[in-house]
């Protein structure tokens, strides 16, 4: 008969750390090699070999080969969705250098959260949605008020008819949500305090303003930037000029 979980023994390979740089940098669900962890890591080759070792018996990331190089990623959504609620949690980093604060600044404004938006943008666009009707929500059956814990499963979003219709003049495939279990479900950002959108709907619609051209990445960790195209795009969906009024 299996035990209790052992949060200690995760909760000990984030806790590390270099573990803990590592795994952020995994963060928005590419895959990195193990030269460039050790640089966001600041730890040499030799060392962020063993810390990668660590977090594949932890079943933390998983790695993948291509030609003679090794790039590891996160082991799965639940993965971000742990460091997520760590985030919320945990006292901000002292910041020092204008560097780190720059790039501080940036996660805040707009980044992605494993395969989907999160920061201001990330939450401007979910209360647009929710405003302008393209979903809606109500907390489910004996779970009582949103707790503001768990990774979309107190309410339930749903997509209306005239939300449907708006994604599909998006270029969105819907056929994406059939048969998936909880295919709209939402993430409490970390920053913000309010929700994100994320799963299956989450991440079409974020593959699909890239696609659009409405957000590029960038040499930052998880740092999205939007676009002057997208900025029309995303007003077009219902967020407000000043979405990032906050910063």
């Amino acid at each position: 008969m299996p035990g209790d979980a052992d949060i200690a023994r995760i909760c000990a390979l984030i806790g590390d750390p270099s573990r803990a740089r590592v795994l952020m940098a995994l963060a928005d669900g590419r895959a990195l090699p193990a030269g460039m962890l050790a640089g966001e890591a600041g730890v040499s080759a030799s060392t962020v070999s063993e810390h990668l070792r660590r977090l594949l018996d932890g079943r933390l990331v998983v790695v993948e080969r291509q030609g003679r190089t090794r790039y590891y990623r996160l082991a799965g959504p639940q993965v971000a969705e742990a460091l997520e609620a760590v985030a919320r949690i945990a006292p901000p980093e002292p910041v020092r250098s204008l560097r780190q604060g720059t790039h501080a600044h940036a996660l805040r404004r707009a980044r992605t959260c494993y395969n989907h938006l999160a920061g201001r943008l990330g939450t401007a666009l979910m209360a647009a949605l929710l405003r302008d009707g393209v979903l809606t929500g109500e907390h489910r059956r004996g779970v009582g008020a949103d707790r503001l814990a768990g990774p979309g499963h107190e309410i339930a979003y749903r997509l209306t008819p005239h939300g449907r219709r708006t994604l599909e003049e998006l270029g969105l495939d819907l056929a994406v949500l059939r048969g998936r279990r909880d295919p709209i479900r939402y993430c409490l950002d970390w920053s913000e305090q309010r929700h994100h959108l994320a799963g299956p709907l989450g991440a079409a619609v974020t593959d699909r303003v890239f696609a659009l051209g409405w957000l590029r990445r960038t040499d930052r960790r998880r740092v999205v930037v939007l676009t002057d195209v997208g900025r029309d795009g995303f007003g077009r969906l219902g967020v407000p000029d000043d979405w990032d009024a906050a910063a």
